[in-house]
Order: structure tokens, then sequence, then C-alpha cells
């Protein structure tokens, strides 16, 4: 299964990858046409593992906070957040390699209050500065419970776009995707300071199946 996101790439590429080796093999016809072919091949193929997007397990529990991306978690701090949250907060950031499936998931069931693109430079991903500096979209997610958290795609070096289907006021389910970064990036997800984590720096993660922490039904922090 390939990320819808990801089609019109696919069908650009195959096109290209068809027409390049019909005239490597029948117009150029040399025994150098062969590696050409066998090049363009990979490349093919490599694009099409890029854009794979597998089925996930998604946990039956109401009160997980999932992962929102496959990757490598980065970094675990506290910050203070201002744009949603407005309080302090605990900043998870997963850098995802291009080899990662860049397919996004929504972390937890809730409200979508908040949407905001923002426009930036294109830092490496697992700069702390991208965060703030890197092109991104913020979103702010009531969960179920009360808690607010927020989420945040962000490009990075060879990320040059970001793709999401969420606007204020939807009504999501944990473990849905949402939409993709294009070739490595990161993302963060910011919590309330009391919530309980059960991942460390260092951690992979796998989007939809992760458990990053929990919820309490009452809406207060764990």
């Amino acid at each position: 299964m390939f990320a819808r996101d990801g089609y019109s790439t696919i069908a650009l590429a195959f096109f290209f990858w068809v027409v390049g080796s019909a005239i490597c093999i029948f117009y150029i016809n040399h025994w150098v046409s062969w590696p050409i072919v066998i090049s363009l091949t990979i490349l093919f193929g490599l694009l099409l593992y890029f854009f794979r997007d597998p089925d996930r397990n998604i946990p039956d529990d109401p009160n997980a906070l999932l992962s929102p991306a496959d990757g490598k978690v980065v970094l675990i701090k506290e910050v203070e957040e201002n744009v949603y949250l407005k309080d302090k907060a605990i900043q998870i950031s997963i850098f995802l390699s291009p080899l990662d499936v860049h397919v996004n998931r929504v972390p937890a069931s809730g409200n979508i209050e908040y949407v905001k693109y923002h426009p930036g430079v294109y830092l490496m991903a697992w700069d702390e500065r991208s965060s703030t500096m890197n092109e991104r979209a913020d979103f702010g997610l009531l969960h179920d419970s009360g808690v607010k958290i927020l989420f945040r795609q962000i490009t990075g070096f060879l990320a040059r776009r970001i793709v999401y289907r969420l606007e204020e006021g939807d009504k999501v389910s944990a473990g849905e995707r949402f939409g993709m970064m294009k070739f490595g990036s990161r993302m963060d997800i910011l919590v309330p300071t009391g919530m309980n984590l059960n991942i460390e720096e260092g951690n992979r993660t796998i989007a939809g199946e992760t458990v990053l922490g929990s919820f309490t039904a009452d809406g207060k922090k764990k």
C-alpha cells in the first residue's frame, strides 16, 4: 500500500522510468544503456519504498498518546509553549530519516482546535532550531479527556513539502492518517508537564502503534 499523497509523484516517476528505459533499450541500443536502465529502476524502487504506507495495529486505549511519526526520539525537554497550551510543556521531537515511513498519524482522539501553517527555512531536521525556524504546520488537539496537546510537522533539509488534511473543528481518532512529510523531516509533540511518558531519547517510534504516554479518564494529568 502506498501513501495517497505520493500517487502523483509515483505516476510521474513511473512515466520517466518507462520513457527513459525505452529510449535506452530501443533507440540507444548500446551496452551503456543497461547501467542507465538499472539505475533508473533502482531509483524508482527507492521512491516506491519511500511512499509505502503500511497498516498499523492501533492500541485500543482511549487514554493512550500515540506517536504521530515513525523515527527516532532525538529530544525530550521542557519548554514554554505559547501557541496553544500557553503553559510550560514537555516537547518530544522525533526525527524521520529518508528510510522511515513518512505517513503521519493523529496522536490522540479529540477535536482539532488550532491549525496554522508557517513558512520558514530548511535547517537540518535534527537541529533544535528547526522547531521554530523551519517550514512547519502546527495542530492543537483537545483530547476527549479535556487535556490539550500540540503536534507539529516540520520540514528538514531534504523535506521541502508538508501535506496535511486537518482543519479546525475536525473530530479525529487516534492513529488515523492525516498527512505526510516528504524526504526526511521532524515531528514535535508538546504535552502538559505532568503527563506520564513512556519513552526516552534514543527510542524508536512507530506511528499509530508506539505509546508515548497516557491521559487520565477525567482529564487530569497522570
